[in-house]
């Protein structure tokens, strides 16, 4: 459903970003190649026998799971509160591989990313901006590999990147992963699920005469914010750290 809600029927590369972040294209077949399945892509069921070819990676899991930290520490927070932190501290200080398997572990995620940081050398992050920041910066750069991944297994570069779900909302997270993967990314809807849901139902009732029509419907009925990429140089730099980070 959320994939239906993609507004943009010319430009298939999406993300559905919540808790965990589901990356991935539409096609009209499955791919079961062995470089699909080594890079640990599926093939899920789409609208009418399509298929939704897609890797499931971290989200904003490691964010949800330091707000709940602290708040357990007695201190109020918010989401907002800590994307405004963030994007007042110095970029790329650090960076985490977010599938690093400690970071799906719950409790004391602020500890798992300062380990992390420590024995991998870096700086480690101090302030609730610099591990918040820490982490967008870091998930910006997974969504590239994840992207790269993709259209070496399909063989086609795609040209823009929309993101629907909950966290489409993180501003700062959109601008940085325009920034990592060097193309325009276009954010919402944000109810993407019930929104393609109710899509489906309009198409079964002939109400709506088809996906395509339905997506038109979507993006003329709500806000999608795009985001164009900046600071080139310093993301590439960013990128070769997390490459050397993950040995390669």
């Amino acid at each position: 459903s959320a994939v239906m809600a993609v507004p943009n029927p010319d430009n298939p590369l999406y993300i559905s970003s919540g808790t965990w972040s589901l990356i991935g294209i539409e096609s009209q077949q499955e791919n079961t190649t062995k470089l699909a399945q080594e890079s640990k892509f599926s093939n899920e069921g789409g609208y009418n026998k399509s298929v939704r070819f897609l890797k499931n990676i971290m989200g904003l899991w490691i964010t949800q799971e330091c707000k709940r930290h602290w708040e357990k520490q007695g201190e109020t927070v918010t989401f907002g509160g800590l994307t405004e932190e963030a994007a007042q501290a110095a970029p790329f200080a650090c960076i985490i591989d977010v599938d690093d398997a400690r970071f799906f572990e719950p409790y004391n995620m602020p500890k798992k990313i300062q380990e992390y940081c420590a024995e991998t050398g870096q700086y480690v992050p101090q302030t609730k901006g610099e591990i918040i920041r820490c982490v967008n910066e870091s998930l910006a750069l997974k969504y590239r590999q994840a992207i790269e991944g993709l259209e070496e297994i399909v063989g086609y570069t795609i040209p823009a990147l929309h993101v629907v779900g909950g966290g489409c909302q993180n501003k700062l997270l959109n601008q940085f992963t325009a920034n990592a993967i060097n193309r325009p990314v276009y954010a919402g809807p944000v109810e993407a699920t019930a929104i393609g849901n109710i899509a489906t139902q309009l198409i079964s009732l002939g109400a709506v005469k088809s996906l395509a029509e339905a997506r038109e419907v979507v993006r003329n009925s709500f806000d999608i914010d795009e985001y164009l990429p900046k600071d080139g140089d310093a993301w590439e730099a960013a990128y070769a750290k997390l490459l050397k980070l993950q040995g390669k």
